[in-house]
């Protein structure tokens, strides 16, 4: 028999609109603004194995048990990031029955790339992607996302680790683009890459001294622009496995470009070069 009941955590504001009490755990559904949390260890497990998409999961340190291993095992399988946290983190969060497990449902719905790609093919437009390394501020990942989709970019690529989360700060700085775009979360940006590029789709880079302008690239061949963070660009990594390095022409000596705008000068020349 369920039974429920309002609980208020007025420290963080939460709404907890309903608790379930079943013979064997809790489940507790906490709604900040649009997110929610997840607390305990059998409701994330039904919240994963349902399809529910999740930002990331918080473990207390030298947490164990056979649930716990399974979370780690559909965490992995779903590219769904895990932090190793100390038990007043999650109290800190939330005074209910955690058993040490606390999970951020996700306010979008996460994508399979290839599957991605299939569609944007199937309905015969030509592949034009970003990737985001180490982009962490959240605002300037929301404005990347409106310019995105307003220049006809179809899709946005993040790894799972080192980007900023996509929350109620990044939703409202898109303006809604990110219910627009399709979102893939990838355990590898490596990897992402090789899954491009066994489709035919190109990688550019931007890079201080590259020798073509980005004006001179072909944007109307399927292409998947990588973005990196404004202290350290692109890894290194990533820029070798691109196929195409290029800059940004400037004047004044001046050659710092906030990401998102210097996004939107490259994604505006792409949706030109496609009219």
């Amino acid at each position: 028999m369920s039974e429920r009941k309002i609980v208020e955590v007025a420290s963080f504001r939460l709404s907890v609109f309903l608790t379930f009490r079943l013979p064997d755990f809790p489940l507790y559904l906490l709604t900040m603004k649009k997110s929610s949390l997840i607390i305990g260890r059998q409701p994330l497990i039904e919240a994963i194995n349902s399809g529910r998409a999740i930002d990331k999961i918080l473990f207390q340190r030298n947490v164990s048990g056979d649930s716990i291993g399974e979370i780690r095992k559909l965490a992995k399988e779903n590219n769904i990031p895990i932090q190793q946290v100390p038990p007043e983190k999650l109290f800190g969060i939330t005074k209910a029955n955690h058993q040490g497990v606390i999970a951020y449902a996700a306010l979008i719905q996460y994508l399979d790339l290839q599957q991605v790609i299939d569609h944007v093919v199937t309905e015969g437009a030509t592949p034009l992607f970003i990737m985001l390394d180490g982009i962490t501020d959240v605002r300037n990942i929301g404005a990347m996302a409106r310019t995105a989709v307003c220049c006809g970019a179809q899709a946005m690529i993040i790894p799972d680790k080192g980007v900023g989360a996509l929350n109620e700060e990044a939703m409202k700085s898109s303006a809604g683009a990110l219910e627009k775009i399709h979102v893939c979360r990838v355990n590898s940006l490596l990897k992402a890459i090789d899954t491009l590029h066994l489709n035919g789709i190109k990688i550019f880079t931007s890079e201080m001294n590259a020798g073509k302008k980005v004006f001179e690239l072909g944007f109307t061949e399927p292409c998947c622009i990588v973005m990196g963070s404004e202290d350290n660009g692109v890894q290194s990594y990533i820029a070798k496995a691109a196929d195409e390095r290029f800059t940004i022409p400037m004047k004044n000596n001046f050659d710092s470009l906030n990401v998102s705008v210097a996004t939107g000068i490259i994604l505006y020349e792409a949706m030109k070069q496609r009219l």
